[in-house]
């Protein structure tokens, strides 16, 4: 039995919160869905920062041509969806073991993440994404003036 979560508390209290009860909600929706087509997340770290800036996303597509899937990025949502063609009933199977099934896998982006290169190799998807911060956005070092010109008086006052 699964215990669904009431966030309604959070938007009484709380303002500029939404998208994030809205992803807590997602998550609880998603928690539910199929694992198929698995799927694994990679953080790539570069060899002089302790945090990476870019990830990869590897998805099992065996048996997808790359005309057969299709990604798109709206809104913070990347979605990866595969539509296999019309099944052949010419042919006959003794076992059918291989999930040929269409498929739709969405994954929730952070903001400034920007998809760089899709590849497909050995019935692996691979999409490589990396983090874009604008400038405005990036820390900024801010100079602090003397407000009162008082302090270099008495130092030369103390001499």
């Amino acid at each position: 039995m699964r215990t669904q979560i009431d966030f309604s508390p959070l938007y009484r209290s709380a303002v500029g919160f939404d998208r994030l009860v809205s992803l807590l909600d997602s998550a609880a929706a998603t928690s539910q869905a199929p694992g198929w087509p698995p799927y694994n997340i990679e953080r790539l770290a570069k060899a002089d920062e302790a945090e990476g800036d870019s990830y990869r996303i590897e998805v099992a597509v065996a048996g997808f041509r790359p005309d057969q899937l299709s990604i798109e990025v709206k809104e913070n949502v990347l979605t990866v969806s595969g539509k296999k063609d019309a099944e052949d009933t010419s042919r006959t199977y003794l076992h059918r073991g291989l999930a040929e099934r269409s498929f739709e896998r969405r994954f929730q982006l952070a903001d400034h993440i920007r998809v760089t290169e899709a590849e497909l190799a050995n019935g692996l998807l691979t999409i490589d994404l990396t983090i874009e911060i604008p400038e405005a956005k990036k820390p900024k070092q801010i100079a602090i003036k003397s407000a009162s010109p008082i302090v270099p008086q008495i130092l030369e006052a103390a001499e």
